[in-house]
């Protein structure tokens, strides 16, 4: 079973990020923390019992990585791209109990499996040798949080909830066949559009918002 774990928007700072949440759901994230293993940072936001969203970005206080980033954060200038083409919320990580079988399946989708960290967690995670996003973000990154309960319990609620979230897609029936191939669990709408993007429908204290 492969089901959504969480939203991932990724930024070419953390500020930035988190000022575009702001901006679209009147919510200030809380902070995460570092991923030593990535040189990376994170902000993160509560949506659900086992369901959060996430702000990452490279943390310039960290030491480069021995191998590309995660989320496509090696690649500054293709990063900026596209925050400035509005793509921001950039796709989804869906998790799974059964990490290596699903892996050795896709493996030129989906990567190899390694040890991540943050603070005193740890969980494994599918990493593509240049860390790109499978499909360019059409097809989610996937993860493994082991025997340990799911991280969204410790978060702080502050009372936003996922609704529901959907990509456009050039190819929509190629998109939904690689989802259903994956053995993707209740996956997102797909419609068609020009070109790829994310969209979430947030409830949030202050009514539904929208978070692109």
């Amino acid at each position: 079973m492969l089901t959504l774990d969480h939203l991932v928007v990724v930024a070419p700072d953390l500020a930035k990020g988190v000022a575009h949440v702001r901006s679209c759901l009147g919510l200030d994230m809380p902070e995460g923390g570092r991923h030593p293993e990535m040189g990376t940072r994170n902000h993160l936001l509560r949506l659900g019992a086992s369901t959060f969203l996430e702000v990452i970005a490279v943390d310039p206080e960290a030491e480069p990585p021995a191998r590309a980033r995660w989320f496509g954060l090696g690649d500054a200038a293709r990063v900026r791209a596209d925050w400035g083409a509005g793509r921001r919320l950039r796709g989804f990580v869906a998790r799974t109990d059964d990490l290596d079988t699903l892996l050795a399946a896709h493996p030129d989708l989906l990567g190899t499996a390694a040890t991540m960290t943050r603070g005193t967690l740890s969980w494994r995670f599918g990493l593509r040798p240049d860390g790109t996003w499978p499909a360019d973000g059409a097809a989610p990154r996937v993860m493994d949080w082991g025997d340990r309960p799911h991280p969204a319990g410790t978060m702080p609620d502050l009372g936003a909830r996922l609704e529901n979230f959907w990509l456009t897609h050039p190819e929509p029936e190629a998109v939904a066949a690689l989802h259903a191939d994956l053995g993707l669990t209740d996956p997102p709408r797909i419609e068609p559009g020009p070109a790829p993007r994310w969209t979430a429908r947030i409830a949030t204290p202050s009514g539904l918002r929208t978070l692109t």
